[in-house]
């Protein structure tokens, strides 16, 4: 101890220094070993394949402007016929029809090989499919004014007075409901005398008078255009009707349980309310290929299979969910299937409908069908007449029913 007290100056300072380097050289070491493990956990980390895979083109008109549009909204989006090659933009893409969208577009003659040979409704439907934009002839602007809990919008057409007064009379009534405010539309299109339709225009003025509460567009009312009417009606409520909290939509010989409706939605948590979509969802649907059926779809026309989507009849949906689908439509090629659409629309988004047991869309089985307890289990029944309508509602609100 005496002996390292009085260690010569000399020795100490050579000692200092083999420390000093002593601990430069283990930060040394310690930083190249973090430097490789940490180049590993990166290389661990790295996809081995593309993260978004390219779009694979097809020779299906629909599926061709679908690209286009995912081109436009994305322009980081690669086309390429097969594997991961990339090649130069197809010329179809620089062939993009009339400037104006409601122009018939001839190029479905050339670019529809079979075009000639579909039947009529497919081709109007194919040289009008980018117009977006029809007057209105009718409009509410003032229904949504007390902000409803509740919107009902119901696909009618124009000869239906009995359909829609049974509504009104029944699960459709506008005003207070069971403490919630309650608000109806009904949609409609503009017959055309092509098709056979009367001229039913004074009775429709007279209606409109009394109950104000018909939509209606001058476009040409036909099954394909379902989808016009859903798109038209999607930025008539971003325009007049933002702040309903929900919309249950359906066709006019649907039976709502407008009661249960309201308790399921009082239910709901906040944070799930915003992207609720309810209804009776069909899953790995494709399209129908015999030109026989009424969802006839070619191959020339459409190529894959269809998303999850809740059938047509009726379904349920948040007021915030309608707004981010009306952004979204813009970016979907209209189809002439109006609820696979509204799928597409869907996907397009990230979300899934929600299947429910109460929706039955494909009706209930005959011996249930005049049974009083069953209508108070469900949330909506297709299809029933005005006759049928005017008799199940009071099953739904007499309290003296008993369903134990």
């Amino acid at each position: 101890m005496q002996r390292g007290r009085n260690m010569p100056v000399s020795r100490r300072k050579v000692s200092v220094v083999c420390v000093m380097v002593l601990n430069v050289l283990i930060c040394i070491l310690m930083g190249v070993t973090w430097r490789y493990k940490e180049n590993n956990h990166l290389k661990s980390r790295t996809p081995v394949t593309r993260f978004w895979r390219p779009e694979v083109l097809n020779k299906a008109f629909w599926n061709k402007e679908q690209h286009l549009l995912d081109l436009i909204y994305n322009p980081n989006v690669n086309f390429v016929l097969s594997g991961d090659s990339l090649i130069e933009l197809p010329d179809w893409l620089n062939d993009t029809g009339p400037l104006n969208p409601c122009e018939p577009d001839y190029r479905v003659f050339t670019q529809i090989s079979d075009y000639n040979s579909l039947p009529q409704r497919f081709q109007d439907f194919l040289l009008y499919l980018r117009c977006r934009t029809y007057p209105m002839l009718m409009n509410q602007p003032h229904v949504c004014d007390e902000k409803p809990f509740l919107l009902l919008v119901v696909k009618s057409l124009i000869p239906h007075f009995d359909r829609r007064q049974a509504i009104r009379q029944t699960w459709g009534r506008a005003g207070v409901v069971a403490n919630r405010t309650v608000a109806m539309v009904f949609l409609l299109g503009n017959p055309s005398p092509v098709d056979h339709f009367p001229n039913l225009l004074e009775m429709l003025v007279h209606e409109e008078k009394i109950h104000k509460d018909l939509l209606q567009w001058d476009y040409r009312e036909t099954f394909f255009n379902l989808t016009l009417k859903e798109v038209l009606f999607l930025e008539w409520f971003n325009q007049n009707c933002p702040h309903a909290q929900y919309i249950l939509k359906g066709d006019d010989d649907v039976f709502v349980n407008t009661l249960l409706i309201i308790d399921l939605l009082e239910g709901l948590s906040d944070n799930g309310a915003k992207d609720v979509f309810i209804g009776d969802v069909i899953s790995d649907a494709s399209p129908h290929r015999d030109s026989k059926l009424k969802y006839y779809v070619p191959e020339s026309v459409f190529e894959g299979t269809y998303p999850p989507y809740a059938g047509g009849g009726g379904y349920l949906y948040s007021g915030e969910l309608a707004l981010r689908l009306y952004n979204v439509s813009r970016q979907v090629v209209l189809y002439p299937i109006d609820d696979v659409y509204t799928g597409m629309c869907l996907k397009k988004l990230g979300l899934v409908p929600e299947k429910h047991s109460g929706f039955r869309t494909f009706g209930i089985e005959e011996k249930y069908r005049n049974n009083p307890c069953i209508y108070r289990s469900l949330m909506l029944v297709h299809s029933r007449t005005p006759e049928e309508m005017l008799t199940i509602w009071p099953w739904i609100i007499h309290p003296e029913l008993d369903c134990q």
